[in-house]
């Protein structure tokens, strides 16, 4: 039955707006034209390797016969990844532990992924960190921390990789945060920091399309991290499930394989940041959904 002309102009909306992101969702999952075997032998620097959706990048590279140069925190986690790697048939792994709160730290990471690989098909930045223990969450200090971890670490290590993928022209993955794209209470100087590596990665494909430069750039929205300390950081704050690693790694893998400019898993992230952007005066229903949201600050 349509819809009567006298029908509540938000109930309509509604249903355009859901069929025609249905039918988005259905071209993305079934209509692209992602191939395996595009990704044998790709040269692939990945950063936050040790766990959640970072190691499941990793073994899902692995699988499909990429080279590999792995990099986090802590070294006994890669170290183990690195392991499972070489199992899956990784032709090519490599390990460096790297803390990205240090600003010398990714010309390291870069120099030595370009000195094991010999260039670069796929830079793809994963890593995170919250506010270390014993800072206060808003203090200067916090910040500065926040910021160096999850965005000038992020630019550093894209200036330093940008003219090897130039030449293989290759891909940028960036794997953001639904605070990037839709701020919630008790995240704000989280969300700034994604705020500005969406900002930056948007401009960054801007500049790169007038120079005519042949680089994608991928940004990937996912929900709450599928590990230990994303759960933990939102105990109590939040009801949401985590994002099946596995999963929310190959729509990742598949997304930046084709070259997409965006991937959102799950897909109705995609729903939520639209309709943030058409109604941005907080309502009744965004409202309820900011526990949710919260999420997303771990990942």
């Amino acid at each position: 039955m349509g819809l009567s002309p006298t029908a509540d102009p938000v109930k309509a909306m509604k249903v355009l707006l859901l069929t025609g992101l249905g039918a988005l969702f259905f071209a993305y999952y079934w209509g692209d034209n992602f191939d395996p075997a595009s990704l044998r032998g790709a040269r692939v620097l990945l950063t936050g390797a040790s766990a959640g959706v970072g190691e499941e990048l990793a073994y899902h590279y692995a699988r499909l016969g990429s080279h590999l140069v792995l990099t986090a925190h802590t070294e006994a986690l890669l170290q183990k990844v690195v392991g499972n790697c070489r199992k899956l048939g990784a032709p090519k792994v490599f390990y460096i532990a790297a803390d990205m709160a240090s600003p010398d730290v990714p010309e390291r990471v870069v120099q030595f992924a370009l000195d094991k690989l010999g260039g670069l098909d796929y830079l793809v930045l994963n890593h995170l960190g919250a506010a270390p223990a014993g800072t206060r969450a808003r203090s200067a200090q916090a910040i500065r921390w926040l910021l160096q971890v999850n965005f000038i670490s992020y630019v550093q290590l894209t200036s330093l990789a940008l003219p090897s993928l130039t030449d293989s022209k290759g891909s940028l993955v960036v794997v953001s945060s639904l605070l990037g794209r839709v701020p919630t209470s008790f995240s704000s100087p989280y969300s700034a920091a994604k705020f500005a590596l969406d900002s930056f990665f948007d401009s960054l494909r801007r500049e790169l399309d007038m120079q005519d430069v042949n680089v994608a750039i991928t940004m990937c929205v996912l929900g709450l991290r599928d590990h230990a300390s994303a759960a933990e950081g939102v105990r109590g704050v939040t009801r949401a499930k985590a994002a099946p690693g596995p999963k929310a790694a190959l729509a990742v893998i598949r997304g930046s394989a084709t070259r997409a400019s965006g991937v959102f898993y799950p897909w109705r992230f995609h729903l939520l940041c639209l309709l943030r952007g058409w109604l941005p005066h907080p309502r009744a229903w965004f409202i309820r959904q900011e526990l949710n949201i919260t999420a997303s600050a771990a990942a």
